[in-house]
């Protein structure tokens, strides 16, 4: 790799390129005034249900379902704890609420999902989630425009969250290639909107968009090596853009990209950290992470900050696109001390996970939180069908107090659903449903020593009857099984395989 030849200074500006590239049917366009009246009268809370929203006909029904409910529901999802904190804080106040929400929606009191499983629970509502993620994927009114820089992730959460429900989004593949033409920048990379400069965020998941599409071929890979090389710090990390803040999430989504584009391990003779002496994209990654965990026992986003959910589940899956999580994940943190913290985050009445101590449930941790545990569990070597959480605990929040009825799934009662929290509550529901295991590979295949293979050793088994039983699903809830390292479905992700396997090199 030492003879590559580097990437040449472009010598179009983005407003060039803008006009050469875009036409109409790359862009977000915005809506007549009778446009937005109908988005509006779509969009009135009315639509959404609260803790407060009951009638007569509705009692009745709440009646019949809390009849449905199993016997044996765990007292601590019926009642609040027997510990009471006296100090009142904002924090306080609102936990208290939302506990209250989610007991009334758990023992069915307040439930206003009336199509119900055979455990009492409301089944999971598929075809309206899948009608809620089309909206998405959408027009946007004008004010939708402060999400500018977020074009990237709308499309994954919405074409993942469809085909975690198992919808083919094969339809939506040149769209995709129009709206991700723009962004990518000709140094490599993906901005977030029209003009922006390369970022690991959007690069991630215009990446994970495009392999959902089948749209890969359009991601100039050797440009996103240089890239990617650039965004290498000589610390060992990543920065989240060329001279950019450096955290985990720049270490998980460049190392995500690097393994599912099956690009180069050598850095490039440019990139800041091959001349500091580092040689690969691994080169110093592990020790670097392991600054990153606090006293806690969880991690933050970079050395000496807070610990919080989303960058736990970003540095184990970082550690697992290295190597064996039985390998990687004890050699760089204090499992012990990482294991208590993880735990601690499932909160009982609620079921569901918060993202960092004294904070409230949120469902996006079903994923932030709950995809962490396959990881862990792999990297303690629990035996078989022992586990660090309690599933069906998960479940019952997901499908008690997530789901909106009218569809889309939100971050907890009394809250409005979004593509965001739907994508990651199904993120989490799928952790709960499937078990995964991790099954190293004895020898390597041919050109192994140059690309990054260990994520791909992931395989999963679908829960059996008496799982769906004790977990409170039916078989009609199951949604797909994500890969507990990408956060793609699992044909997505060997799709990807097969299609770079022969590729070493550009």
């Amino acid at each position: 790799m030492s003879s590559a030849t580097p990437l040449t200074q472009p010598t179009t500006t983005p407003s060039d390129r803008l006009s050469e590239m875009l036409d109409s049917s790359a862009r977000v366009e915005e809506l007549s005034s009778a446009q937005e009246e109908e988005i509006q009268e779509a969009d009135d809370d009315s639509d959404y249900e609260t803790s407060s929203d009951s009638d007569d006909d509705g009692q009745n029904v709440h009646g019949w379902m809390a009849s449905k409910l199993a016997p044996n529901l765990p007292f601590y999802f019926a009642s609040p704890g027997s510990l009471v904190d006296d100090l009142e804080t904002s924090t306080s106040v609102a936990q208290e609420k939302t506990m209250r929400e989610v007991i009334a929606l758990m023992t069915g009191k307040d439930q206003t999902i009336f199509d119900v499983n055979t455990h009492g629970l409301p089944h999971l509502l598929k075809n309206k989630h899948t009608a809620f993620l089309r909206t998405i994927l959408g027009k946007y009114p004008p004010p939708f425009q402060v999400m500018d820089a977020s074009r990237p992730w709308l499309l994954y959460w919405a074409l993942n969250g469809l085909r975690t429900l198992g919808v083919d989004v094969s339809e939506y593949k040149q769209r995709c290639i129009d709206t991700f033409t723009p962004l990518q920048n000709p140094e490599g990379g993906f901005g977030g909107g029209h003009g922006h400069i390369s970022h690991a965020a959007a690069s991630y998941a215009a990446t994970l968009s495009l392999a959902l599409v089948g749209g890969l071929d359009m991601i100039d890979r050797r440009a996103m090596w240089h890239w990617l090389g650039q965004v290498k710090s000589p610390s060992g990390g990543f920065n989240m853009a060329v001279n950019g803040e450096q955290d985990v999430r720049g270490a998980y989504c460049c190392m995500t990209i690097h393994t599912l584009l099956r690009l180069p391990l050598t850095l490039p003779p440019a990139s800041p950290a091959r001349r500091a002496g580092l040689e690969t994209f691994t080169s110093e990654l592990g020790s670097w992470i392991s600054k990153c965990q606090t006293f806690e026992g969880g991690l933050g986003g970079a050395p000496d900050n807070e610990a919080h959910g989303a960058y736990a589940f970003c540095v184990l899956a970082c550690l697992c696109l290295l190597d064996s999580p039985s390998i990687s994940i004890p050699k760089y943190l204090d499992v012990k001390r990482l294991t208590h913290w993880l735990t601690s985050r499932q909160c009982a009445p609620e079921a569901g996970f918060s993202g960092r101590t004294n904070k409230l449930v949120d469902a996006c941790y079903s994923h932030w939180v709950g995809g962490c545990f396959s990881l862990l569990e792999s990297a303690l070597g629990l035996p078989k069908d022992t586990y660090l959480w309690d599933r069906e605990a998960l479940v019952r929040y997901t499908l008690s107090c997530s789901q909106a009825k009218k569809g889309g799934l939100r971050d907890k009662p009394s809250t409005r659903p979004d593509g965001y929290h739907t994508n990651y509550s199904l993120a989490g529901l799928s952790a709960a449903q499937y078990v995964y295991q991790y099954e190293s590979k004895q020898e390597k295949e041919r050109g192994e020593e140059e690309a990054m293979s260990a994520a791909f050793n992931w395989s999963y088994e679908k829960p059996s009857a008496e799982q769906r039983k004790q977990w409170c699903f039916d078989e009609s809830d199951l949604v797909e099984a994500v890969h507990p390292v990408f956060v793609l479905p699992f044909d997505i992700v060997e799709a990807t395989r097969m299609k770079f396997a022969d590729k070493i090199g550009f």
